[in-house]
């Protein structure tokens, strides 16, 4: 059986198109689902040849990420953090208009929409922000107005880095499959305070600060993406880790 399965992927990475530059790389069975998305993330690559991209964009290409967009065209994508809504009130990505993520991060949200759909088919996912270079990470806690004693409990301290600046974080809501309109899930993106947090819900009901209605379509989103791995957080509704900071460490390269 282990030499069948070495034969099949060789095989594979044989039909590579070998008048190209780009490899064909099965790097354990683990990566064989990441694998099967390969002409996706190359037709990413070939954007590189185009100038229609930002710098920015380009560095995540070239970083090995892949666009969710590209791989999963039934989700929206709104980069909060490519215009002025958003807690800082300053558009940090430019140009930036497409969500990145590692290559097993996609597969996981693949597996997400997919248990989401089962139960909720009228439904998608709605994508705020997906990796975070480090160099924004610093711009975002220079920008902020803080103390740097206090500044870790609004944004990671890019010396030490976060799950987003590694590509193995996301934030997302639940929108209409067909119009992309995001549920209420009780508070817009970015808002901090208990209202926003999944640790305070049963806190905020009593107080009448959310509805049930907000904590039934957390409990969708939840449900949807522990089922695929994901683990959430306890201050935002909407933020998701694919990896812990260690395995992130472990696996990946902080994107700079």
């Amino acid at each position: 059986m282990r030499f069948f399965y070495w034969f099949i992927v060789g095989l594979a990475c044989f039909g590579c198109n070998q008048n190209r530059s780009k490899e064909c790389i099965i790097s354990s069975k683990a990566d064989l689902e990441v694998n099967n998305d390969v002409s996706l993330m190359e037709e990413s690559v070939d954007n590189l040849e185009t100038d229609t991209i930002s710098e920015l964009e380009k560095g995540l290409i070239q970083a090995g990420l892949t666009n969710v967009k590209v791989a999963m065209p039934e989700v929206f994508i709104e980069l909060k953090y490519s215009t002025n809504d958003n807690f800082f009130g300053k558009d940090v990505y430019g140009d930036l208009m497409n969500c990145y993520l590692q290559p097993e991060v996609v597969v996981k949200l693949k597996e997400a929409l997919k248990k989401l759909n089962e139960q909720h088919p009228e439904l998608t996912f709605l994508i705020y922000d997906g990796v975070r270079p480090n160099s924004v990470q610093q711009i975002l806690w220079d920008s902020l107005d803080k103390p740097d004693s206090i500044k870790p409990l609004y944004v990671a301290d890019p010396k030490k880095g976060s799950l987003h600046n590694y590509g193995v974080a996301v934030d997302l809501t639940l929108a209409e499959r067909n119009t992309g309109i995001p549920l209420d899930l009780g508070t817009h993106y970015d808002y901090f305070g208990y209202p926003a947090y999944p640790d305070r819900e049963k806190q905020m009901l009593k107080e009448g600060k959310i509805t049930r209605e907000h904590v039934a379509n957390r409990e969708i989103l939840r449900k949807a993406m522990t089922s695929a791995g994901f683990t959430g957080i306890g201050s935002e509704w909407w933020h998701f880790n694919a990896f812990s900071l260690q395995k992130a460490k472990e696996r990946y390269e902080i994107v700079k």
